[in-house]
């Protein structure tokens, strides 16, 4: 079975031998959408910290979660949601999961303007570390997702602040916790179904339980864990940037190990009100046919801003829960 590739992204490699780097994740972004990223800098010790509060939280009583559950977070679009809240192509996903943003306060402009998936986080009582934990790894992978997009405007011939001048100065910072029960090993079921991810990139740890796979051009290949690695997967909208060129691959999660899985991305997207438009490539892959997609859409017929994008995607995904804290505005 194929495996993905490895980049080595540390600080020493960034400074000595950057176009290598650049071509690295080129190909990789070419080929399959997905690769490991290590020497990233981030502690070990975070990722333990966020991963142990995870499973404290995830550990509590229904009943105490459910206190800070989505439908109090309104128009930020956080909380926690319980098993099967979640939607991929209509299913349920067999997860639970804790949403979380940027920490914005209530007199920041885009927490005044009333702009979806903007404003301050829901934290529970318990465990105490998770607010801090959480907080603190938002801030760091926002960082390496910096650096991975400067990396990826080398390899598509761009200046490296490209991204932050045009889409991501004010970026939209999603992070993720989800908690997968085991599946029988002969359920005709996914913990999450095939999908693709919206925006620009997204960072991935995962425990040892593993259960990730990707679509590629020849089959379905395992993601597994890898020590000390992030996964890194690219989402529509590079796709649409490229004119297909890089690929945001389908992907989805079968956990049969027979224990709990937690994983937790970070999706580093493109501001709020940013209209993405293709960019020139010299070497233009053929677009892929929306009717081989996982949502039959084609992202490259679209046009708009990212958060109209968005929202019509997260509709999809928390259909009631849309109409609760986002009611369509009148024409």
């Amino acid at each position: 079975m194929q495996s993905l590739p490895i980049i080595d992204v540390s600080p020493q490699r960034r400074a000595s031998e950057p176009a290598v780097m650049a071509r690295e994740i080129d190909a990789a972004c070419r080929d399959t959408g997905f690769f490991y990223v290590v020497g990233h800098g981030v502690a070990t010790s975070l990722q333990s910290r966020v991963e142990s509060s995870a499973r404290e939280f995830f550990a509590l009583p229904e009943v105490e979660k459910a206190k800070v559950a989505m439908v109090h977070g309104g128009r930020a679009w956080r909380g926690w949601f319980p098993f099967g809240g979640e939607l991929t192509s209509g299913a349920p996903d067999m997860k639970e999961g804790f949403y979380f943003g940027q920490e914005l306060a209530p007199d920041d402009p885009r927490v005044v303007a009333a702009t979806p998936m903007h404003g301050s986080n829901l934290f529970p009582t318990r465990p105490a570390d998770l607010r801090a934990a959480v907080l603190e790894y938002i801030d760091a992978l926002t960082d390496l997702g910096h650096v991975l997009l400067a990396a990826i405007s080398r390899a598509l011939d761009l200046d490296e602040r490209w991204f932050d001048r045009n889409l991501t100065a004010d970026p939209i910072v999603l992070f993720r916790i989800f908690h997968y029960p085991p599946l029988a090993s002969d359920a005709d079921r996914w913990s999450v179904g095939e999908h693709t991810d919206y925006g620009l990139i997204t960072m991935l740890w995962q425990d040892p339980a593993g259960g990730l796979e990707i679509r590629g051009r020849d089959g379905w290949i395992a993601a597994p864990p890898v020590p000390g690695a992030f996964v890194v997967n690219l989402g529509d909208m590079l796709e649409r940037m490229t004119g297909g060129s890089y690929r945001s691959t389908p992907h989805r999660v079968r956990n049969t190990t027979g224990v709990d899985r937690i994983s937790f991305p970070l999706f580093l997207d493109p501001a709020w009100d940013a209209e993405v438009l293709p960019i020139p490539m010299s070497h233009v892959h053929p677009v892929d046919d929306p009717n081989d997609r996982w949502d039959g859409a084609s992202v490259h017929e679209w046009s708009g801003t990212y958060g109209e994008y968005l929202l019509a995607k997260v509709g999809k995904v928390f259909p009631t829960l849309l109409d609760e804290v986002i009611p369509a505005e009148s024409p």
